[in-house]
């Protein structure tokens, strides 16, 4: 969590691969130094999310703010110098 722009995806009550969807379709926003904001309600989501960000090499934070809730903030990794 920083302080770029946030755009949130709402994935309450989406099952897999609906959220995948929705951050695939989010994707661009990342290059443009924002991060993404991904909330789920769904415990089989919490693993798709955390495997899909590893393979593309993004920066993912998760809370469980309220239990069975979890939000995941999403940011593009800094490139190599």
């Amino acid at each position: 969590m920083g302080n770029k722009e946030l755009i949130r995806i709402d994935c309450l009550g989406d099952m897999c691969p609906v959220p995948i969807i929705k951050l695939r379709k989010q994707e661009g926003e990342l290059s443009k130094g924002r991060e993404i904001l991904l909330i789920t309600d769904h415990s089989c989501v919490t693993e798709s999310v955390k495997n899909y960000c590893r393979e593309f090499r993004y920066q993912v934070e998760i809370l469980e703010p309220v239990n069975g809730v979890w939000e995941f903030y999403i940011s593009k990794e800094a490139e190599d110098q």
